[in-house]
């Protein structure tokens, strides 16, 4: 097999590829709680993930940018991994239920959908906006159950962890719109390695304020760590950049609906956790949604 026809086949397989690795970090946030606090665990992991990016980087003598560049990419690595998952995993670790951080998580298509025509000229088809709607309703099927047994009297105790969670999604919104308006050229593993170095910038300080940094350096927390840092620090961010950067941002943001119904497939199997029809027939309808939402 050629050299192009390899990349090429690559290419066609990222989507699937990413949605199989970034989905397991929800299985991941819930094994990591257990060994410890979730900021301090992200700040370890983007230690850690700058190193062995960086490593990798220098061994092969990757080109690191520059200037205003470098101050570019620190910023998208603030808005994309700070803010995101530190926002998400703050909630989540304060009582936000995470079948409504996943409705949360799931309207970031929808607002990368609307913001594209104004913010990148991209041009949104209404075979496109059919499929973003048909994956919202096919998530809100997958998570019903979930939603449905959260007790709403103590609602009033989340809304904060609530409005840290909408901020997050709005977040990663913004960094995929500034890594694609700012951030479309140069090579992927040393503009990854700087970006966890905007996220350490951001992200520690919040761990020291907010939590008491209890970590148990035991063999199952670097078990996790380890998938943390090169599955889903180096692998599904890295495919992320690589989908941002070859596509349009709305088709990119699209396949986080496929995210959910992955991790209840993944928690099903991981915890025993049960699936009934509906969300089996709203799977099926969130895979229709997508494939047309990324259909060129």
């Amino acid at each position: 097999m050629s050299q192009s026809s390899s990349s090429s086949l690559f290419l066609r397989a990222a989507p699937v590829l990413f949605v199989a690795i970034w989905s397991t970090g929800w299985v991941s946030a819930r094994y990591g709680a257990d060994y410890a606090d979730p900021l301090t665990f992200l700040s370890l992991r983007f230690a850690l993930a700058f190193f062995a990016v960086g490593g990798i980087a220098l061994v092969v003598r990757a080109q690191w940018p520059r200037g205003r560049a470098a101050l570019h990419i620190l910023v998208s690595g603030v808005l994309l991994h700070a803010l995101y998952l530190g926002g998400v995993w703050y909630a989540i670790a304060h009582g936000v239920p995470s079948g409504i951080s996943g409705l949360i998580a799931a309207i970031q298509p929808i607002l990368t959908a609307a913001l594209a025509p104004l913010l990148l000229r991209e041009r949104i088809g209404f075979l496109q906006w059919l499929g973003i709607a048909a994956g919202f309703i096919g998530i809100a099927m997958v998570l019903e159950p979930k939603i449905i047994s959260i007790d709403l009297t103590h609602l009033t105790e989340v809304v904060l962890p609530l409005a840290i969670n909408a901020f997050a999604m709005v977040a990663v919104t913004a960094g995929t719109f500034y890594q694609k308006r700012f951030v479309p050229q140069g090579d992927l593993r040393t503009i990854t390695a700087l970006q966890y170095v905007g996220a350490f910038i951001v992200i520690t300080p919040a761990a020291f304020l907010t939590e008491p940094m209890h970590v148990s350096f035991s063999l199952g927390f670097w078990l996790v760590m380890a998938w943390s840092v090169f599955a889903l620090s180096l692998g599904a961010i890295g495919l992320l950049l690589l989908l941002i950067r070859r596509g349009a941002v709305s088709r990119a943001a699209a396949l986080i609906y496929l995210v959910p119904p992955s991790v209840a497939i993944e928690a099903y199997f991981a915890f025993g956790e049960t699936m009934v029809v509906s969300q089996i027939a709203g799977m099926a309808l969130t895979v229709i949604g997508v494939a047309l939402a990324t259909r060129r």
